[in-house]
């Protein structure tokens, strides 16, 4: 009976939800960043149409999209190029309307 019991302390574990080592390993793999959709001038802005989230995640997370939507890329970037946080130009740029005629 008490080697049951240890047994289902085993399977219960802490309460607290990690990645198994399995999971750990593919983690690289499967996670995505933002990249440039297509090139990027210094100076323009960010917007989701030369913008976009591809695998590796192995830089920015698709969960900032938001924080880098709106604004000012600090340099050019190619496509398929990893967005960095540290070149895009805070703070966000002022616009209403269209991405297409901020950018027209």
């Amino acid at each position: 009976m008490v080697c049951a019991i240890r047994n289902i302390e085993q399977a219960l574990s802490d309460g607290v939800k990690r990645p198994s080592p399995s999971e750990a390993k593919n983690r690289p793999i499967a996670r995505k960043s933002l990249v440039a959709a297509r090139p990027i001038q210094a100076g323009e802005p960010f917007t989701p149409e030369n913008v976009t989230a591809k695998r590796p995640g192995t830089n920015l997370s698709p969960m900032c999209w938001d924080d880098v939507v709106g604004r000012m890329a600090r340099r050019d970037y190619t496509i398929d190029e990893l967005i960095e946080l540290c070149c895009v130009r805070m703070p966000r740029i002022p616009f209403s309307g269209t991405w297409n005629e901020l950018s027209g």
